[in-house]
Order: C-alpha cells, then structure tokens, then sequence
C-alpha cells in the first residue's frame, strides 16, 4: 500500500516521488510507503489552505460544526477498524487504540456543538445610545503538527476546533503513524469538508514542518513533541509574528501518603506508568512515598509489575505493547543504565525484551527503580518508556517539593484519604492537570489539556480553551447617536 498526500481537494503522489516505511513495531511487519514529501508540496498544500481559507471562513459556525458531527459518525462506526489500525501502526493495545480512537469522537461531537456555542458577549457602552459587543472571529491557515504516540486523538484535538473556528488547516503528522492521519483525512474529506480547507503532507519536521512553521501563509501552529522540537518552532515562528501552541514534555508524579487505599494506588499507579509502554506525556515516571508505607509498596509493585505480559497488541493477554522503534529501546535502556550508575536500586526489568517472540519487535521489559534521589537524572529527564522511580519523601509538603522541582508541570496525582491534604495538594501542585485518588492519565476532552513551566508555552488544549487558540477576539462598537461621541474625552 502506498499512501498519498492530501492536497487541495485531491490525493497527489509526492513531487519528488520518495517514499519511506511504516513498519508494525510489534513485529517488524511493513504497513504502508509513505510519501518523503518536498517542500514544495508542503507550499502547495500552505496556497490550497489559503485559496480555501476566504471561503470556509463564511460557512456558518453551526454549518462547520454539522460536518464535524458527520465526522464524529463515522469515526464511530469505524472504531474498531482504526483501533486495530492504530495497534498495528504505533503498538498500543488494542483497548488503548479503541480509547484513542474514542477521544476522537468525543471531540468531534464536543467541536460540532461549539458551532452554535462559540459565545462571544455584549456590555454595556460607557456613552450614551452605543451598543457593544465581542465576538469570535478566525485567524487563518493553521499548520498542525502531531506526534506518534496518539495518532487520533491530538490531531483530533487541534483540526476539529481549527475548522470550527472557521481556520484551513495544513496537517504533518509524525512519520511513524502516518495511516491513522490517512484515514483521519479521508473521513474528513467522506464529511463533506470542502477542498483545500483540510490538507494532508506527510515527511520529515526538517522538510515539511521547517516549511509550515517558516512560511507568511501560515498564521498559527499548534505542535505536540520533544522540548527541544518546540523551542526550534518557537523560535522560528515567533520571528515570523505567528500565533504558536507548545505542548511539550512532562516528568509526572504520584504522590502516594501514609494514608492511602494501597490496592488503588497500585491499580492507578501501574496503569499511568505503564500504560502505552509509558510514552505518554502524562505517564507517571516518578512515584513520590512517604516513608511508612514505602517499603510495602515497593513489594507490591514488584509482584505486580512482574506479572506484566509483553507482546503484540493485538494479542488479548498482552498488558504492555512495544516502545514506536529501536531508537526508543535503546534510549530507555541508556535511562536505565544512567539509574544504575547513579545508585538507585533495580528491583525488576532493566532489559529489553528482544528473544523468541520478540526478536521481531521494540519490547522493553517494564522498569522499577527504588532509593532514588530527587535530583537523579531518572528523576529529572523524560525518558518516554516503561520505567517508574520510587523516591521516599517525610511528608506531605516535601512531597509537594519535590514534585513541583523538575522543570515540567503537565500533570500530577495524589492518593490519599484525608480531605484537607487533597486540597492543600490541588492548591499547591504546580501542574496543569491534578488527579485525586486516581492516575496521571485519563484527561476528559471537555475540560482543558496542558501544563506549566517547561511542558509548554501556556495555550491549552481541549475544552472551550482550545477555541481561545484557534480564534481572535473582535470587539465591535455601534453608535446610534447620530453624532461624534468621543470616549474618554471630557465634556
């Protein structure tokens, strides 16, 4: 199978014709070529954004949001399809795809009522026989940049709320799961999305992301990646004016005190550490306990964590798919080998799985460090994989230092059964997302997505406050006086 871009309404073969491989990393199995594009396709699909964008702009919100209710049918009747796709392409189990895949349809649905919800507001004018009023308007040409590890939902995220703020959209996926972005556009363009509004280039960020986050024609960018991905696109595109949203890395934590429901906590903590074999932004990779119960949990994560089943996964008994490729095994391994040399103590994994059914696939074995100091390097670097570090804390407020002492602020968790130390740890973490009794994973699409410091520039996904990205804020003035009425000036 060989993929195409999407340009313009129409599905065109790259101009240079080089394509790469999708490659199953569960396996080794190949899925797809797909387009190496040129900058000139990335130009070409920048002018079909711009030729398309005066028109769509005009559509009706509600119109917009119609289409976008369509989009959400179909991406529900399609579901286990491109969850099955998604295991295939990126290695998440099949009920995590399913769960991609849902987050998409909620936000499609979500998106398509702010067509007939995207308040603006009036107030009174300060001048007599004067109406006034603030309203949405849109920016532009949207440049969408998305990484691997969710291939439906991030796109999903940032294109549904671009087009029902009237804005085209120029979308490079990353180059790992470029089916899943295949199939996304395709409904899309099955919806009804007029041509040139949705528009679909595949290739590298050095080519085709350098080109959207350089080019005058592109009013805005929205990237989901590496820190050091997004200060380049900062950079770049901030010198050119242009409207940029960061959602970059996290280093989350769990704090679990004395107090707590340990077989909760076990649950929660397994399923944010090692969930997506740990390559969520969100995944907990720091497990911050106080002293009393340290020693217990410890043995009841080991048992736990060693039950774990590695495989495809596609595979019903697996509970932990393979890492996106061999680059990502041998950095986690080289995390590993840092934890070991720095003196905190390996009590299950370290290895990477690669024998018998695994030779063909990425597998790490699922990683737990303890004795780990807060400054370690496992404690301060995002290291996107299956590996979780025990740190042993006094108190609460220590607790709440250490975990707010990395340089990330996505998202935190605290188990406990006292009222009043959930809401001095709500006040006092330094996150844009805080769980209580519950995981660092599992953001609901309504409410807003992002985080503080290091994880991002400020602009938050999700919720009403994605629309706060992909719109401007008009105010208008109508005067009805019949004569000059000059505000602020005295009488």
């Amino acid at each position: 199978m060989k993929l195409k871009n999407y340009i313009g309404g129409q599905w065109q073969d790259p101009e240079n014709g080089q394509y790469i491989q999708d490659i199953d990393p569960g396996n080794g199995e190949l899925i797809a070529e797909v387009p190496a594009s040129s900058t000139r396709d990335a130009e070409r699909a920048i002018e079909a954004a711009r030729q398309a964008y005066d028109s769509w702009r005009k559509v009706p919100a509600p119109k917009r949001g119609e289409i976008l209710y369509t989009v959400g049918q179909i991406l529900k009747e399609r579901k286990h399809e491109l969850a099955q796709k998604m295991t295939r392409e990126m290695g998440k189990v099949y009920t995590e795809a399913a769960g991609d895949v849902q987050e998409g349809i909620d936000m499609a649905f979500y998106m398509a009522g702010e067509g007939r919800r995207s308040f603006g507001y009036t107030t009174p004018s300060e001048l007599p026989d004067k109406f006034a009023m603030a309203t949405r308007d849109s920016v532009g040409v949207a440049g969408i940049i998305t990484p691997w590890n969710f291939p439906m939902a991030i796109p999903t995220w940032k294109i549904f709320p671009a087009l029902v703020c009237g804005n085209t959209v120029v979308f490079k996926p990353a180059s790992e799961t470029p089916w899943l972005a295949h199939e996304l556009v395709s409904i899309l363009d099955q919806a009804g999305v007029p041509a040139g509004v949705v528009n679909l280039v595949f290739g590298s960020g050095s080519v085709v992301g350098e080109t959207l986050i350089s080019d005058p024609r592109v009013n805005l960018i929205s990237f989901t990646g590496s820190n050091e991905t997004g200060r380049h696109v900062a950079k770049v595109a901030g010198e050119g004016l242009k409207r940029v949203s960061l959602e970059l890395g996290g280093k989350n934590a769990i704090i679990v005190l004395d107090d707590a429901d340990l077989d909760l906590a076990v649950d929660g903590i397994l399923w944010s550490a090692f969930g997506t074999t740990g390559q969520r932004c969100t995944a907990c990779s720091r497990l911050i306990v106080q002293k009393g119960i340290y020693q217990r949990l410890e043995q009841r994560l080991a048992e736990r964590i060693g039950q774990l089943r590695l495989g495809h996964g596609l595979d019903a008994q697996t509970d932990v798919g393979p890492l996106i490729n061999a680059g990502a095994v041998d950095k986690v391994h080289h995390y590993v080998t840092i934890g070991q040399q720095e003196g905190a103590r390996l009590v299950v994994g370290g290895h990477p799985a690669n024998d018998g059914a695994y030779a063909k696939g990425h597998y790490y074995a699922p990683t737990l460090f303890a004795d780990v100091a807060p400054t370690m390097r496992i404690a301060t670097e995002e290291i996107f994989g299956p590996v979780l570090s025990m740190i042993a804390v006094d108190d609460l407020d220590e607790a709440v230092g250490v975990n707010n002492r990395v340089t990330y602020g996505l998202s935190s968790s605290i188990f406990t059964q006292d009222v009043n130390r959930a809401f001095r740890a709500i006040r006092d973490l330094a996150t844009g997302i805080v769980y209580i009794n519950a995981g660092t994973i599992g953001a609901e699409i309504h409410l807003p997505f992002g985080g503080t410091r290091g994880t991002g520039n400020g602009h938050r996904e999700a919720g009403t406050a994605a629309l706060d990205f992909f719109s401007e804020w008009k105010a208008v003035y109508v005067d009805y006086s019949g004569r000059l009425q000059r505000a602020q000036i005295d009488a």
